[in-house]
């Protein structure tokens, strides 16, 4: 298991308080530190003062400001796992440079899905999407209701891309003491296209026996290394995005990989992970893959 640090984003925000006492308890359950980072953006302005108004109190200042909003999540992350060792640091640079740069030495990155950033009407922050789409590392996106009995799910799709995605799975469920919920959906459109004046060839039965192996492949390697972890797997022909997002409202912890099969050149964040950051009801993983990682950005 890493020793690398927990990292959580803070920016005085009460959304993105809770994530800082997520990622302290997601540290206690590692046994590993807990590192809290806040961007402070106003360095990289010229002629903006930093430090108090000469007819303001020695507090006061932007400076003490982002120190301020650093004190309070170190406050709040010993509040809720008072063994856990915890930093704090203000770092130059926006909230998602900050970030993403810290996700270079991070075993996790924990963010709220909105904070001071966030526009109104916005499903989620921008921050959490950047960072998602962009970091070295997991990133949990804490948003919806965790229920600390119901399993852990990934959405598995079998691609070689997944495959981190699965291990992290495994590793949060053996952690949390829960079952391991793999759900796997798929959609054949020659399904819905077949009609009587135009029948198409699409047999559901065989179909299913070709997802049930991939599904079986991408899990085996993993199985022996988590043999405690009770496993359920689920196969659905339906909607992807539609069945995953329904399947959040009973779990506590949603495992995505960042991209798998089926997503377009370019993009980094995959379509199925994008609608689990928007309308999961339970915290979201977003764990990148081989090659994903683009800290430094």
């Amino acid at each position: 298991m890493t020793t690398l640090p927990v990292v959580a984003g803070v920016d005085g925000s009460p959304e993105s308080l809770t994530a800082v006492e997520v990622a302290a308890r997601e540290a206690a359950l590692r046994g590993v530190p807990l590192r809290i980072v806040h961007g402070f953006i106003w360095p990289q302005m010229r002629n903006v003062p930093l430090g108090p108004s000469a007819l303001g109190p020695q507090e006061g200042g932007l400076e003490n400001q982002a120190r301020q909003i650093v004190a309070d999540g170190v406050a709040a992350a010993r509040a809720a796992a008072p063994d856990t060792d915890v930093t704090g640091e203000v770092i130059t640079g926006s909230a998602a440079q900050a970030l993403i740069r810290a996700s270079g030495g991070a075993s996790l990155l924990v963010v709220g899905d909105r904070g001071l950033g966030a526009f109104a009407g916005l499903l989620a922050g921008s921050v959490s999407i950047h960072v998602a789409a962009h970091s070295a590392c997991p990133v949990l996106v804490v948003r919806g209701q965790t229920d600390p009995v119901a399993p852990v799910l990934l959405a598995a799709d079998g691609s070689p891309a997944g495959d981190a995605a699965v291990g992290f799975a495994f590793e949060a469920a053996e952690l949390r003491k829960v079952p391991l919920w793999v759900l796997h959906a798929w959609w054949n459109p020659t399904a819905e296209a077949s009609t009587e004046m135009q029948p198409l060839i699409f047999d559901e039965s065989v179909a299913r026996e070709n997802e049930e192996r991939i599904i079986a492949n991408a899990l085996a390697g993993w199985r022996p290394k988590f043999p405690g972890v009770d496993v359920r797997t689920q196969i659905v022909h339906g909607r992807v995005r539609r069945t995953i997002v329904e399947a959040t409202e009973q779990a506590q912890l949603a495992v995505l990989g960042s991209r798998g099969f089926g997503g377009f050149k370019g993009m980094l964040l995959g379509s199925v992970s994008q609608a689990a950051l928007y309308h999961s009801s339970c915290p979201v993983v977003i764990v990148p893959g081989a090659t994903s990682g683009r800290a430094g950005t």
